[in-house]
């Protein structure tokens, strides 16, 4: 099911300060990112202030046409907690995000050719523990995200549980998972109490690394992931 959604619907966008300046992309912010060591194989790379104008690139992108997804919880279909959106072909994009996949790709040395993009409305959206397919096919893959919007909690934690560590993205940084992120790590994008105004997550993919590291099945996951 897909249908499109309205920028100025209520709720979506609450009042705080937006950066709505025109889009551009600020390629000195890799020289000063954080680096987090979450074990000896696996890392993130926190890239602050990547993208110029990010409040006007989520406004821009509100216009898709975004897929509300559903999913089997126990024994009743729900809707997932956010909007959905999918580039196969980077050349129908638009052109910033073809910009923008040009730029991760030079800077992290990873042809990417494809974006996942979802909508977190607001507070009430979220996703669950998982990892990202198809990145988690290789032993070891570097996979980009980036914030547009609101300020929300970015979790991580070891595969088999425990202790997660607690990232906070602004709009306009990307988060960068390296290494066995995807392999022995899982993420998520808690819901929560306290409003928030609407935040998309702009997940970039690349044939190239997965089809390098095709030669081992990937883990199974749920089938509510990605």
């Amino acid at each position: 099911m897909s249908e499109k959604f309205r920028a100025d619907e209520p709720g979506l966008l609450f009042d705080r300060h937006r950066d709505l300046r025109a889009p551009a992309i600020d390629t000195t912010a890799f020289d000063s990112a954080d680096v987090i060591t979450l074990d000896e194989g696996s890392s993130i790379l926190h890239v602050r202030g990547l993208v110029i104008g990010h409040d006007e690139v989520l406004h821009q992108l509100t216009t898709l046409n975004w897929e509300q997804r559903r999913r089997w919880m126990y024994n009743r279909e729900v809707d997932e907690p956010r909007l959905t959106h999918e580039y196969r072909d980077l050349t129908v994009a638009p052109a910033f995000l073809v910009e923008l996949s040009g730029t991760l790709s030079e800077a992290l040395g990873v042809p990417y050719d494809g974006i996942w993009m979802n909508w977190y409305r607001d507070h009430r959206d979220g996703t669950s523990w998982h990892a990202d397919r198809p990145a988690n096919t290789p032993q070891t893959a570097i996979v980009p995200v980036v914030s547009l919007g609101a300020t929300r909690r970015f979790l991580i934690r070891p595969v088999d549980g425990g202790r997660s560590t607690s990232l906070t993205p602004a709009g306009g940084d990307a988060i960068v998972m390296r290494g066995r992120c995807q392999r022995d790590w899982r993420h998520s994008v808690p819901k929560q109490r306290t409003p928030a105004a609407a935040r998309m997550s702009l997940n970039f993919s690349s044939t190239a690394q997965v089809l390098a590291g095709s030669d081992e099945p990937a883990p199974s996951l749920p089938n509510n992931t990605r």
